[in-house]
């Protein structure tokens, strides 16, 4: 449809908003509309003016003047539908309308440091008592915030790593030990990218795992690729520390029953695809 070319920038988009209402309602008449027309009535603008736009769509004039403005943040469905049926509409500019509204209410919030994340003490208190199996407290980086004594054993591997915290996929992906350390490697690898996934969902602008994910991506090509690493030989054989390590307790303060909303997400980092499972011969 002619003079409906779509925009991929924000500001534009606004301006098309503008641009688009303002001409939808100008070609509309009052009688059109089946509102009323007083005998010498004089009107300044052609077509509708906002408020009656604003009492056809059901909405106040204060806020369909913001949104012919071009501020179409957070408009719900009822309000686009109230509008469409006010302006009369056809499905090409009801479309087009909605691809302009998405497209405006697109933002880029800045990247934010996390704030350092500390363990209550009433969690440490639960966790250093169950001394009958290892324990950790995970954030969504998969930083390991605190362990009981059998957690800090059993992981002294991650913790060779002078960084801190430690940071299970940063061992996972970049300690060549890790394929000996983790019977399965195939799975851990893959149910970690789909946890820091979720994660990036649940807080696209979370700037430590915007980090994370960037190195991971530079140094590891299994990461980057999606795929195993390679390795001579068979899989590492099972031992009585890795079936330790599936039966100990994994504390995260992040839900893993939430789902991730379904926005934009202009700050979220690339992530690979889920590891596929490595075959043998």
């Amino acid at each position: 449809m002619a003079g409906m070319a779509g925009t991929s920038d924000p500001a534009d988009a606004r301006g098309e908003i503008r641009a688009f209402l303002s001409t939808r309602r100008a070609r509309i008449s009052p009688a059109q509309a089946g509102l009323p027309v007083y005998r010498g009535e004089h009107r300044r603008v052609p077509g509708l003016r906002r408020e009656e736009i604003a009492v056809l769509a059901g909405i106040s004039t204060e806020y369909y003047t913001r949104f012919e403005r071009g501020n179409a943040t957070g408009v719900s469905d009822s309000v686009i539908d109230g509008i469409a049926h006010a302006l009369q509409l056809d499905d090409a500019e009801r479309t087009h309308l909605l691809d302009l509204i998405r497209t405006a209410g697109r933002t880029r919030r800045p990247r934010r440091r996390p704030a350092p994340q500390h363990v209550r003490p009433a969690v440490q208190r639960v966790i250093d008592s169950m001394t009958g199996t290892p324990a950790l407290v995970l954030n969504g980086r998969l930083d390991i915030l605190t362990a009981n004594a059998l957690g800090y054993a059993l992981y002294s591997p991650v913790y060779a790593d002078p960084g801190r915290p430690a940071n299970n996929a940063r061992f996972l992906f970049l300690d060549p030990h890790a394929t000996e350390f983790f019977r399965d490697w195939d799975k851990v690898a893959s149910d970690t990218v789909a946890m820091l996934r979720a994660e990036a969902g649940r807080d696209p602008c979370d700037r430590g795992l915007s980090d994370l994910i960037g190195e991971l991506s530079t140094r590891s090509d299994q990461f980057r690729s999606g795929g195993p690493p390679t390795t001579s030989g068979s899989t590492p054989p099972a031992s009585s520390s890795s079936a330790t390590r599936s039966s100990g307790t994994l504390i995260s303060p992040t839900s893993p029953s939430r789902s991730p909303p379904n926005l934009a997400r202009a700050c979220s980092p690339t992530l690979p695809s889920p590891v596929p499972p490595r075959t043998t011969h």
